[in-house]
């Protein structure tokens, strides 16, 4: 497993812009990724920050990317994450792809792969407020409170305190009152329309990076909430 960094040979950071899928946002969408954690694999390994194994057989799969999105807000909570992996073949084409959505994984590439852009990336949706990943836009108005958890029920979930930074957070008694009442703010009626989000590659740095900086972006967000 090879991690992506700054100091990563030139191919390795390339390859993980390259194939970089392209996110399409609800036009009425009030957060877009802050940071995307990368993790590139050329043999089969554990992910470091998905309950999964990444598998790259050597035949039909050489590589494999994972890409951690993070957001410092969801509409419901405090920390988001989540994910896309890409597989890449021998011949340099995306062979195969997987997304995250609430903690599940799904296929990200259409089985006819009309998914894919003219420049050969995966295309796919993000919630409306929540940015569970699916290639299928329609599927998130299968969701029965697609339009309630970005209106009256924002900020119901507080913070959240994933096991991977459980006693790196500094959370106070009042955390979740004070995420509610900062994601209320920020209610919208989803419109179901989409638009692609143009990627900063500044945004983009190694996973080991990412999980160093989340607590501390979290914590200094909790402060200023706090008014400290």
């Amino acid at each position: 497993m090879i991690n992506l960094s700054h100091s990563l040979e030139a191919a390795h950071w390339e390859a993980a812009l390259r194939y970089a899928p392209d996110l399409y946002f609800d036009v009425l969408e009030p957060f877009k990724p802050d940071r995307v954690g990368v993790t590139v694999f050329e043999a089969t390994a554990p992910s470091p920050s998905f309950d999964r194994v990444v598998e790259v057989d050597g035949s039909q799969t050489m590589m494999a990317i994972e890409y951690a999105i993070y957001w410092d807000y969801d509409i419901q909570h405090l920390y988001e994450l989540e994910h896309v992996w890409i597989f890449v073949g021998p011949d340099g084409d995306i062979v195969h792809c997987e997304c995250s959505s609430h903690g599940h994984r799904l296929i990200g590439l259409l089985r006819d792969r009309s998914n894919l852009s003219s420049d050969g990336r995966v295309q796919l949706f993000s919630q409306p407020g929540k940015h569970a990943m699916s290639p299928i836009a329609e599927f998130f108005r299968l969701m029965p409170t697609a339009s309630s958890c970005c209106m009256e029920d924002a900020g119901n979930d507080g913070l959240l305190e994933p096991a991977m930074f459980r006693g790196e957070l500094r959370t106070r008694p009042d955390s979740d009152l004070l995420a509610r009442r900062c994601l209320q703010q920020y209610r919208f009626q989803p419109s179901f329309e989409y638009a692609l989000h143009a990627w900063d590659p500044s945004l983009f740095v190694s996973w080991e990076q990412l999980r160093r900086e989340i607590p501390i972006r979290l914590n200094a967000l909790l402060a200023s909430l706090a008014g400290e």
